[in-house]
């Protein structure tokens, strides 16, 4: 029997002519080669979604929040967040504000946040989220972009909002604090005409009569998200109904086929910000399920603390979070002693060898993963089924590694706010796909298209590459008043993603690098540099790097932010003094971390032109503060050279 395929062909390729770049064949997910499976008949909206869980499951717990400090998880049924939702609705239409109108929600994942995101569903406003990782800058040009009219926001940002004034006057009327507001702050707010009110006051208004619910179909716009792009002002990315009913409908038809669909008994703990489309959409997916979100306390130092208190069986993660618990095991493991190592060593090796057999990771070896991975799973809660990540390649050792002792499946998934989150999905108990975000979604065709300046082929018969186009019904309908934007990458109803992919012979897709993140050295090398950014973190005492090139220039120069604990380590290891600071600026060191990203790209046979030949080392994090990455950790290119143009200076006349 030959090799499974995911995917099947519906469309042939077509070669370039003139300007125009050829695309590959057009493939669709495998499970919809007779078409896309149509949407349930009574579900025009993300309302009807919420009603018909109520309806359904009206006792069940459906969002969940920590009392106080450290306390335990307190519930709120699907009826219990219906009738506030009512209630709130209601309040809104008292101000004024009717269908089509842009409400803002502005704070952490919370109760309120879903809340006042369902009040919008309920009346057909649009939902506009608000995040403060934009800066304040662009907390004010959203405001006065979509034209908001009313805003929920957490107790913390009402202090936001208010600086956004006297500019935002024009547009805002109304702002709802998630729970208290002081005299001060109302103060100000009525001198420009806003008013302000607290959670309890706004929910109890005296309305003089009760508001119909307008209608609402699958075309109208859901959700306009600004994303930050790496460039530029945020763009907002509008999304309607039809998009979200489709991306869960895609979803649940993928986990129906490997009936690992979500069940009522799920509990999903949701920290990634509901700002953003990925943890939206599976909020959503758990709302269509009747199952519980628990939420976070807003603190990544109390993220494993959380987690352990809910007990989730789904949690979404970005590369980011997985490594922290990557090292977080690594080095509890080698600390544990020689024989501790050794069994875990080879439990490890056994278990690994029968997954890449075929065994599903609970067959595999179920006796190591009562007495020694069972660990790591008490450690994540106990209850975990399912890991996705998205948002960033995860890399092929860390998604190993954590598909094996975790004892939950461990996907990869790719896709952009432009497609509504979802587009491809990796198969769980398919080692083969690891590094890969597996096949297509079945509510997305797919096709590549030819980069020839980058030398991608889209009709290679091996391995062929080039710029992932998408097309189906779950992508957004445009860039808010950005008509120009829009017709730049949609064209001709398909999706110009900007990433560039390689099928793999299963039909998974392989992201290997981004359209504008790649440069040419003087030899005329071109550099992926995602890629090898992903290769260099894998040395343990590297938390993150920044790898420059240019066409001046022969070889790559670097920045790296050291692992603390094992830089420390290593200087106390070799008598190199000080703090964490002249551990850096030590010239022993910089020797050190270079050889470790030396012997890396040895071990991975990276090219002569691919090693870092010049590093500098920086001991504060990359963060957003100095606008080096976006909110989804994502780095701004142009920002980082900006940053560091004299360090890059100094390390290239240094090897002169």
């Amino acid at each position: 029997m030959g090799m499974k395929k995911y995917v099947v062909e519906i469309e042939k390729a077509k070669e370039g002519k003139g300007d125009r770049s050829s695309v590959g064949h057009v493939y669709r997910n495998v499970l919809a080669k007779n078409g896309f499976r149509s949407l349930t008949n009574n579900l025009h909206s993300c309302w009807d979604v919420f009603r018909s869980s109520v309806e359904k499951y009206p006792n069940n717990p459906m969002l969940g929040q920590r009392d106080g400090k450290a306390g335990e998880y307190v519930w709120l049924t699907y009826n219990q967040v219906y009738e506030t939702v009512l209630k709130v609705g209601d309040s809104i239409r008292s101000r004024g504000i009717n269908k089509g109108a842009r409400c803002g929600i502005y704070g952490t994942n919370c109760t309120k946040w879903v809340v006042s995101m369902q009040a919008c569903n309920a009346h057909g406003l649009h939902c506009v989220p608000l995040y403060d990782t934009l800066g304040t800058d662009a907390v004010k040009y959203i405001i006065c972009h979509a034209e908001i009219s009313i805003i929920f926001a957490e107790e913390s940002k009402i202090c936001e909002v208010l600086k956004t004034l006297p500019d935002t006057g024009k547009y805002l009327k109304t702002l709802v604090s998630f729970s208290t507001i002081t005299n001060e702050q109302k103060q100000m707010a009525e001198n420009y005409g806003l008013e302000l009110y607290s959670w309890e006051t706004f929910l109890h208004l005296e309305c003089e009569e009760q508001f119909d619910l307008p209608s609402k179909m699958r075309n109208d716009i859901c959700t306009i998200m600004y994303t930050s792009g790496t460039t530029g002002e945020p763009k907002g990315v509008m999304i309607t109904n039809e998009s979200i009913l489709s991306i869960l409908s895609g979803v649940n038809h993928h986990l129906e086929s490997m009936s690992e669909e979500f069940r009522v008994s799920d509990v999903y703990f949701s920290y990634l910000p509901l700002a953003h489309i990925f943890d939206r959409v599976i909020v959503e997916l758990f709302i269509s399920t009747g199952a519980s979100v628990g939420f976070w306390r807003g603190d990544i130092k109390l993220l494993i603390d959380d987690l352990k208190e809910l007990k989730p069986t789904v949690f979404c993660a970005v590369p980011r979070v997985l490594d922290r618990i990557y090292s977080g095991l690594v080095e509890k493991i080698s600390s544990g002693g020689f024989l501790k190592q050794t069994l875990f060593n080879a439990a490890y090796s056994y278990k690994l060898h029968n997954m890449r057999r075929g065994y599903k990771h609970e067959e595999a070896a179920p006796r190591f993963d009562k007495i020694i991975f069972s660990k790591v799973k008490e450690g994540l809660g106990g209850k975990m089924r399912l890991i996705l990540s998205g948002a960033a390649p995860l890399s092929a050792s860390v998604e190993t590694f954590l598909r094996v002792v975790t004892c939950a499946h461990v996907l990869q998934g790719y896709g952009l706010t432009e497609s509504c989150a979802g587009s491809f999905v990796a198969q769980p108990n398919e080692l083969s796909m690891s590094g890969t975000v597996g096949p297509p979604l079945p509510n997305v065709d797919v096709r590549l298209m030819s980069v020839p300046e980058m030398g991608y082929d889209a009709l290679a018969a091996t391995a062929p590459r080039g710029e992932i186009l998408l097309r189906g019904k779950s992508l957004f309908s445009g860039y808010y008043k950005r008509e120009d934007l829009t017709k730049e990458v949609l064209v001709d109803g398909w999706f110009h993603t900007g990433d560039i992919g390689e099928w793999q012979p299963d039909g998974s897709m392989k992201i290997i690098d981004r359209k504008k993140n790649i440069f040419k050295l003087s030899q005329g090398e071109y550099v992926a540099v995602e890629n090898l950014e992903n290769i260099f973190s894998l040395v343990p005492s590297v938390d993150a790097i920044w790898i420059y090139g240019n066409s001046f220039e022969s070889f790559l120069v670097a920045v790296v932010n050291p692992n603390k604990e094992s830089l420390e380590s290593w200087a106390a290891e070799n008598g190199v003094p000080g703090d964490l600071c002249s551990i850096c600026e030590n010239p022993k060191t910089n020797e050190y971390i270079l050889g470790e990203l030396t012997s890396i790209a040895k071990e991975k046979k990276l090219k002569g032109f691919e090693f870092v030949k010049a590093v500098h080392l920086d001991p504060v994090p990359f963060d957003m503060d100095r606008g080096l990455l976006t909110p989804t950790f994502k780095k701004k290119r142009a920002q980082f050279l900006n940053y560091y143009q004299n360090v890059v200076d100094h390390l290239y006349k240094s090897k002169r």
